[in-house]
């Protein structure tokens, strides 16, 4: 019965330490593999970051990592997978600003964008950039808004498709500016380019990472950024802040989520792996080549900005009257 009662309390004991490491017991053992569900397509801004801390950050947790690509209908469907995985930090998500438009675009997603997601933290930001084919005869904002003012709705923009964060920028444009543009959506960035480049589109808001080239070479024209300071990528480029509206200021953001619920010591200990990855040079130089800013927002503030964002793009998706279905 000693011997019994020994064991007892030494299972007891190997319990409590076990619940008191913060990613005990998903990650006591080095062959635990993460599953980060990107709900993009490879080559995506938000895969290729996901790809740039992955494997990183699953070395930090003691185990490796499998990325999972499940892109379609603005990410709900791979968003919808990670809701119901379970809370044990072994299944993660990346996403976009489009996580927090969606719930103003579809009349119904099967999960609500803030209670069925734990925010971990906005790993990093971008800006875009608003481009023009050469044949647009402005060169800045200024000249921009008299030309589309003197044309009414003739000249176009296009996006990547309805909803997009990159619709979303043509339409915080308008409204800021007051002018009228004519909306040609594309399923993706790649037609969407080609036609740009084509002369087929006159306008359109772009990842700085892929127009950088094009705007060197000369093949686009760049108008202004969408933050309010300058890209490192286009340093000579002023933001549309600077240039007539200064209200204007919208960031492409990649965030680290897990399903809602998730522990609070397995969250923090996340945020603290992603802060301390976002604190080497090898990562900063990674992201600063694919034409993104370090963040690191701690867990709450990362709450705060899905709320925030929520709020601010369903007032631009009223305003437009887009919708998905």
């Amino acid at each position: 019965m000693k011997s019994i009662s020994r064991k007892r309390r030494a299972l007891a004991a190997a319990l409590t330490l076990s619940m008191a490491l913060p990613y005990a017991p998903a990650f006591a053992q080095g062959d635990k593999v993460i599953r980060m569900i990107v709900p993009n397509a490879p080559g995506s801004s938000v895969d290729s970051l996901s790809r740039t801390i992955g494997d990183k950050l699953a070395k930090a947790a003691g185990g490796s990592i499998v990325i999972e690509n499940l892109p379609g209908a603005g990410g709900v469907p791979g968003t919808a997978q990670l809701t119901r995985a379970p809370k044990d930090g072994l299944t993660l998500g990346m996403v976009s600003n489009n996580h927090v438009v969606n719930p103003s675009l579809y009349k119904k997603i099967p999960y609500d964008a803030l209670k069925d997601v734990t925010p971990i933290t906005v790993v990093a930001g971008s800006p875009f950039v608003l481009v023009a084919h050469p044949s647009v005869q402005a060169k800045d904002l200024k000249e921009l808004v008299a030309l589309a003012k003197a044309h009414g709705d003739e000249l176009t923009i296009g996006s990547s498709g309805n909803g997009t964060i990159l619709h979303l920028a043509a339409e915080a444009l308008q409204s800021e500016t007051g002018i009228k543009l004519r909306h040609v959506p594309y399923k993706g960035t790649g037609q969407l380019t080609t036609d740009l480049l084509g002369g087929q589109i006159q306008l359109a808001f772009l990842g700085v990472t892929g127009a950088a080239q094009h705007i060197k070479a000369g093949k686009l024209r760049a108008i202004g950024v969408s933050t309010t300071t300058p890209s490192s990528l286009l340093p000579n480029v002023a933001p549309l802040a600077q240039q007539g509206a200064p209200n204007y200021n919208l960031q492409g953001w990649i965030a680290l989520i897990g399903p809602g619920g998730l522990p609070a010591p397995v969250t923090n200990k996340l945020y603290s792996d992603v802060k301390a990855l976002l604190g080497t040079k090898e990562v900063q130089d990674a992201l600063t080549a694919q034409g993104f800013t370090p963040m690191g927002t701690p867990p709450d503030a990362t709450a705060a900005l899905f709320q925030n964002e929520m709020t601010r793009y369903a007032t631009l998706v009223k305003q437009s009257g887009m919708t998905i279905d």
